[in-house]
Parts: structure tokens; C-alpha cells; sequence
């Protein structure tokens, strides 16, 4: 242990290979949890202190952060920082994005700014902890050295992230205190799938009394009973005894040595409340209780064993983490996994390809426009709706009326169409008897009905089939007020290596809910813009975007509802139109190479009224 007093902040791994801060309200929750140890369950819900987190779960066993919606894991770290630096005085240094909202700095950076600031300096240069950019305090801006963009940077206060004093321990661990330690475990999953892997360990921890590696991997276990594994890339290395036990974790250097997080679960078979034997009693080492092993850990040990056998030059399996954005991919992975080491058979879990969201850098020069296209933008305000016409002279336009109407229900009121309409909301001003035929798609209904629907509907002049879906008029939604940028970047998309790529940019923010959307006058948030969305700059690309551009003008992309991802509600989401925003890979579903997006996506437009026959439309 070390005598000293540091902050603790928490910080995450981002796809640029830096490590990002939480925020102190963040950092002080996911401190709470690891101070109470086994009880709090060993994992953080960041969406109980930021709803902006609330797809994201941290682990805190194996120190990875985890999206629910997609699967994705990164690594997050604890780390210490002098009380007298800025994350000890609550400082936040902050620069203005594209968006108009504030980003913070990396927190080496902001405490390297904050230094130049207490000691009154003009400006400071990054250039030594390897960023171009000059931060001028006369102006409070951020200098590109390169490019000499400007943008405008803040200093402002926040909370004190959380203080250790006393005794810090020298390397990430949990629990973090022999008080934790002493706490009664969480209590075990209970899925089906945990469930199966918990028996079928037991099974075979109770047949035998040696180690789960098979023979030619148990001879190269040295004598004390711990293996050392080679680590990962940007970890830590990981340590694993002869009972399949794991013997470390993702740790932090502290500030030169690393120690060895000591295993704190009982040995199998121990009495309640009796002390744990100690490594090599009667030639065994600790075993660490399946009960209380988590399903992360469960993966985390498969993968340990596999490694074992690898380095001991066995024959391996592959078993390849599943494609897809379903959370439970990674966990199935290593639940196949631990069923087939306990079984005695040898496994390899490979590594899952690496996540890239957003092209190489590109310089305003290399940023072209797109041929064929005008322009570079649009934007869009909220469109009245057309005035003058009543919703009967409306659907006028549509339809036939039907004299003699035929011994069916009306799929609107589920009346028979012979007997006047069910529908018992506010009166229209037509007769409940009168029936009336679309004039495109043949479709029967009760005309009282059909007026009904449309009142309730965005009153924009159109109106959609219930039965069949055809669009009469035309469709427009209730996208919020926002902007659309497109222009081409010299990177090709994987599965479209001859063409560059056509990068759109989505912009919307925040703000009141008018009367189209579902709850007029309350605010509504708009979380992850601006949204990156790519195409290949091929000729079906280029149609594809020309349609967008007219579903956006018709303000179709974008709607105000409840997220299906986080659960959030009065936010804004996408509008039954796919869009790819992973740039280089294709691990969530949303990117490339994918054969048939494009095909689908013309289809998703077409349901919504738009087709090449639309760009003629706008253009008139």
C-alpha cells in the first residue's frame, strides 16, 4: 500500500486509442459501487446518474464498459491524479465542436491546460504531449498549427471528482478493501444459460480433483500452481492457477509496479466463515466458487484456458464471437466456450475484429462536392401544414363513392361497411353511412372513417392506405427543424474498393415539441448527433442520396418518440429508413460491406411515397 491522496477518475477507452473521462457525477456513482465491494453486484448502471449513458452497463470485474444495444465493449480504467490539478479543483476544460455543444478535453490535456492557466501564461502549446493546437488565453480559443482552424474553448467548474486519502492501493482492484472483501457475494445468475454452465462445471469440479486443462496442458504448469499469461495488447497481464482460477485483471500502473490482485472467494469446500487455505495447502490452490463467478468472468476464464493451451502448443478449436448487434453474441461465445474446456475438449476464442466507426482524417481539402448534386447542405424548418382545405375536400381528391357497398367490415372501425361506422371519436362533419372506394388501390372504407384517420394524422395533404399502404398525395413526417450536409471523401467503403465515399452528416438539436409531435410543448432531447452516415459514391449510391435529400426535405428521416435502444422517450429517432454509420466494418449491422443495403434501402423509400419520379416532384 502507498501513503498518499489522489483523485480518482474514471475513464473509458475510445476508438482513437484515448482514453476519455467520465464526468465527476459518473465517476463519483461508479466509485460508490466499487467501495461497497461484492454487495453492490459488481457492475454500474450509468443511466441511474446520466440518462445520456443509459444503454451502457460497466463491468467492474473485468474493467470493460458495455452497450447494451450493441454489444460493444471498451476498456475503462481508475486512475489517479494530484488533488491540486484541475479534476481536483472541479475544473473542466471544454471545446466547441461543429454541433455548437462542448466537449471536454482528455484529462492529461486538461490539466495541462489548467497549469498554464494558474500560472498566467498568454497561451500554451500541445504540441509536447503530441497535439497540434495553440490555446490562446486572450481569446479563449483552440489553434489548429496545422490548418489554423479556430474554435472557441471554456474553462468552467464542476463537481470535485472523488478524493482517496490515507492508504492507496498500487493497482486497480476489487473489492478495494478487506472490508469489501469480507462481504457476503452477490447471489448467483439464475438464467438458463448461466444455470447450464454452472452445472456442467460442477459436474466436472466434483468428478475430479485435478485442474480443467487437459493432461498435455497440466504438464507444463509449473510447480507453484500459477500460470503467467501473455497479455493482451494495452492490458495488463492476466495470471491464472492450476484450478482454471483467475489470479489478476486489467490493473493501472501505479505508479511503476504492478501487483497481483490476491483471489478473495472461498475455496471450494471450505466451512462458512472458516479462513481460506492459502496457495499450495496440500498441494492446492484456492478455487474460486462457481456460484459467485459472474457470466463475464465465466468468458473471461474460457478464454484464460484457451491461452493456456496455446502456449502449451495444443491443437486448439476455434470458436469465432457471433456477428451481430445482439448483447448476447459475446456471452454465448463464452458460455460455447467453457461448456467445451469442461468437457475436456481444447477451445480457442478468437478475438472479435476491431469496431470503426469513422473514416482516416480528412482535410477541408480533400472534401469535394458531389457531381450531380447541388449543393453542399440543406436545411429544414417545420412545414405548415396546407390551409384552406377541410379533410373532406381532401380526401375528395381520392375517392370514389361507393353506392352499393359490399358485405365486408371496414378494417378502420371493423363495422360491416352495409351498417353505418363504429368509429366514436370526434364527429366528422360527413354522414357515419357513406362508403367510399380509393381510387388507386381499390380499398373499401367508411368515409367517416377515412376522415378520422386523417385528423389524426399529420394533416399534410396526403393520405396512406390502412390496408395496403399506398400513398395518395404527398407523404410528409414530423422531423424536427435540423440540417443535412453530404460531400465526398477520398476512403472507400469495405465491399466498394473503386469508388470514394459520400459521407452525410445529420444535425439536429434539441428542443420544444410542436403540435404534430406527441407531447406538443414538452422538450425533447436528441442524443448522438451529428449523426455520420455513409454510401458509396457509385451510381446507385449517388440515386440513393438523391432520395434521401428528398426525404428530408419531406422531413421523413427523423421522428420524436421513444428510442427502441435506450427506452427513452421524447427523443429523437431514425424514421424506418436504414442508414450505415459504421465507416470500416460491420460489427453492429449498421456497415459495410453489405450487398444488399442499397436495394433495401430504395424499398424503405418507396414505402414512404419516395422514388425517382419524387426528384421531379420537389423540382416542380
Amino acid at each position: 500500500m502507498l501513503l498518499a491522496s489522489a483523485v480518482v477518475v474514471w475513464e473509458w477507452l475510445n476508438e482513437h486509442g484515448r482514453w476519455r473521462p467520465y464526468s465527476p457525477a459518473v465517476s463519483h456513482h461508479i466509485e460508490a459501487v466499487v467501495r461497497a465491494g461484492p454487495r453492490a453486484g459488481g457492475s454500474v448502471v450509468l443511466g441511474q446518474v446520466d440518462s445520456r449513458l443509459a444503454p451502457y452497463i460497466i463491468d467492474l470485474q473485468s474493467m470493460n464498459q458495455f452497450r447494451q444495444d450493441t454489444g460493444t465493449l471498451r476498456p475503462v480504467r481508475r486512475n489517479y491524479y494530484d488533488p491540486s490539478s484541475a479534476p481536483g479543483k472541479g475544473v473542466v476544460w471544454e471545446w466547441e465542436n461543429d454541433n455548437g455543444s462542448w466537449t471536454p478535453y482528455d484529462m492529461e490535456v486538461s490539466i495541462t491546460i489548467q497549469h498554464a492557466y494558474e500560472k498566467q501564461h498568454p497561451w500554451i502549446d500541445l504540441t509536447s504531449i503530441g497535439f497540434s493546437y495553440v490555446i490562446d488565453f486572450s481569446t479563449m480559443g483552440q489553434i489548429n498549427r496545422q490548418t489554423q482552424r479556430q474554435r472557441r474553448v471554456r474553462r468552467r467548474l464542476d463537481l470535485i471528482y472523488p478524493m482517496v486519502t490515507g492508504t492507496l492501493p498500487k493497482a486497480q482492484s476489487w473489492p478495494v478493501s478487506p472490508a469489501a472483501a469480507a462481504s457476503p457475494p452477490a447471489p448467483p445468475c439464475s438464467c438458463p444459460q448461466c444455470v447450464l454452465v454452472m452445472s456442467v462445471k460442477a459436474a466436472v469440479v466434483n468428478g475430479s480433483t485435478g485442474p480443467l486443462q487437459p493432461p498435455a496442458a497440466r504438464k507444463n504448469v509449473p510447480s507453484s500452481g500459477v500460470v503467467k499469461l501473455p497479455a493482451p495488447p494495452g492490458s495488463a497481464a492476466t495470471q491464472l492457477d492450476s484450478t482454471g482460477t483467475i489470479r489478476g485483471g486489467p490493473v493501472k500502473p501505479a505508479p511503476t509496479q504492478v501487483i497481483r490482485r490476491q483471489a478473495s472467494s472461498t475455496p471450494a469446500g471450505a466451512t462458512a466463515g472458516s479462513p481460506a487455505s492459502p496457495p499450495g495447502a496440500n498441494g492446492k490452490t484456492g478455487r474460486v466458487a462457481l456460484a459467485t463467478l459472474s457470466r463475464t468472468n465465466l468468458q473471461r476464464l474460457a478464454i484464460a484456458q484457451s491461452r493456456v493451451l496455446i502456449a502449451s502448443g495444443v491443437p486448439t478449436v476455434p470458436v469465432k464471437n457471433l456477428n451481430g448487434s445482439s448483447p448476447v453474441n459475446p456471452a454465448l461465445a463464452g458460455i460455447t466456450g467453457i461448456l467445451m474446456s469442461a468437457a475436456g475438449l481444447p477451445v480457442c476464442l478468437t478475438r472479435p475484429p476491431k469496431l470503426v466507426l469513422h473514416p482516416p482524417p480528412v482535410s477541408k481539402s480533400e472534401i469535394k462536392s458531389i457531381p450531380g448534386v447541388s449543393n453542399t447542405s440543406r436545411k429544414t424548418t417545420k412545414k405548415q401544414a396546407k390551409k384552406g382545405k377541410t379533410p373532406e375536400e381532401v380526401l375528395k381528391k381520392y375517392l370514389q363513392k361507393v353506392r352499393h357497398p359490399p358485405e365486408e367490415d371496414c378494417t378502420i372501425c371493423m363495422e360491416r361497411l352495409t351498417a353505418p361506422s363504429g368509429y366514436k371519436g370526434p364527429q366528422p362533419t360527413v354522414k357515419p353511412d357513406l362508403v367510399g372506394k380509393l381510387s388507386r388501390c381499390g380499398h373499401i372504407y367508411h368515409i367517416y372513417c377515412l376522415v378520422a384517420m386523417y385528423n389524426n394524422g399529420n394533416k399534410d395533404g396526403s393520405l396512406q392506405c390502412p390496408t395496403c399502404k399506398t400513398i395518395y398525395g404527398v407523404k410528409t413526417g414530423t422531423q424536427p427543424p435540423g440540417k443535412m450536409e453530404y460531400h465526398l471523401i477520398p476512403h472507400s467503403l469495405p465491399g466498394h474498393p473503386d469508388c470514394k465515399t459520400i459521407r452525410i452528416i445529420y444535425s439536429i438539436p434539441p428542443g420544444i415539441q410542436g403540435p404534430e409531435h406527441p407531447n406538443p410543448g414538452k422538450s425533447f432531447s436528441a442524443r448522438g448527433f451529428p449523426r455520420h452516415c455513409y454510401l458509396p459514391d457509385s451510381e446507385k449510391g449517388r440515386k440513393v442520396l438523391k432520395l434521401l435529400l428528398v426525404a428530408w426535405d419531406r422531413r421523413l428521416i427523423f421522428a420524436i418518440g421513444t428510442s427502441s435502444t435506450t427506452g427513452e422517450s421524447d427523443t429523437v429517432i431514425w424514421n424506418e429508413v436504414h442508414h450505415k454509420t459504421e465507416f470500416g466494418s460491420n460489427l453492429t449491422g449498421h456497415g459495410y460491406p453489405d450487398a444488399n443495403y442499397l436495394d433495401n434501402v430504395l424499398a424503405e423509400l418507396a414505402a414512404q411515397g419516395i422514388s425517382e419520379d419524387s426528384t421531379t416532384q420537389e423540382k416542380d
